[in-house]
């Protein structure tokens, strides 16, 4: 079960990041490939199978990649905007690579299970991304203005690392389905992922290399 970081938890109130790190079970992953970069700091077993989303997409478009992973004991939610660089040279080394970014994170909310939702303040972005999304998935709704977006989902707070490089970037909400964790895909056995899951990091790989593309041609 997450817990969610309040006043009076045990983690340290003044460092709260840093202390995460330190938890038995938590373990950073950082990768510098291209200044296009995917995060996913809450992953593991916290917002299930987001680090698996942002580091395949990272790797099949030569993106960076950091990722924080819990284990499935007493997960610890910190919000994004206590996700510090200050307190991880990991991340602090993959903000200053980077020049735009696109966190993943899962959310669950019954009027949105077919919902996934672009927020972040590089609109720019969020609306290249939303056209490769939608081309890969078609059973679900594309949400990329900021209006549309639950005010508490849109990632707008400037201390949010996905704000931090210089270009910004784009906070990708996710609903269960999308993520293989829905009793539709109870009796699911593979190959591989389930469909919605694969055709999501199909259209985030091609959101990476298009965009790199279109920043290198002259």
């Amino acid at each position: 079960m997450a817990l969610h970081l309040g006043h009076h938890d045990l983690l340290d109130e003044n460092r709260p990041f840093e202390a995460l790190l330190s938890q038995p079970g938590v373990s950073e992953v950082l990768h510098l490939g291209s200044r296009f970069g995917f995060m996913a700091f809450h992953g593991g077993w916290l917002e299930e199978v987001t680090d698996d989303i942002a580091s395949t997409a990272a790797e099949r478009s030569g993106a960076s990649y950091y990722g924080v992973l819990q284990g499935p004991n007493d997960q610890w939610h910190i919000p994004s905007r206590l996700v510090d660089p200050a307190e991880s040279k990991n991340l602090g080394l993959f903000i200053d690579h980077v020049d735009v970014v696109v966190a993943i994170h899962g959310f669950g909310r019954p009027d949105l299970l077919r919902s996934v939702l672009l927020g972040g303040q590089n609109r720019d972005l969020a609306e290249f991304v939303a056209c490769r999304l939608i081309a890969q998935l078609p059973h679900y709704e594309i949400l990329h203005d900021i209006s549309s977006i639950p005010v508490g989902l849109r990632g707008q707070h400037p201390r949010n690392p996905v704000n931090l490089p210089s270009g910004g970037g784009v906070q990708v909400e996710l609903p269960p389905r999308i993520r293989g964790k829905s009793p539709m895909w109870t009796g699911f056995k593979g190959p591989g992922r389930v469909p919605h899951h694969e055709a999501l990091i199909d259209g985030l790989a091609a959101a990476a290399r298009d965009w790199i593309d279109r920043q290198e041609k002259p």
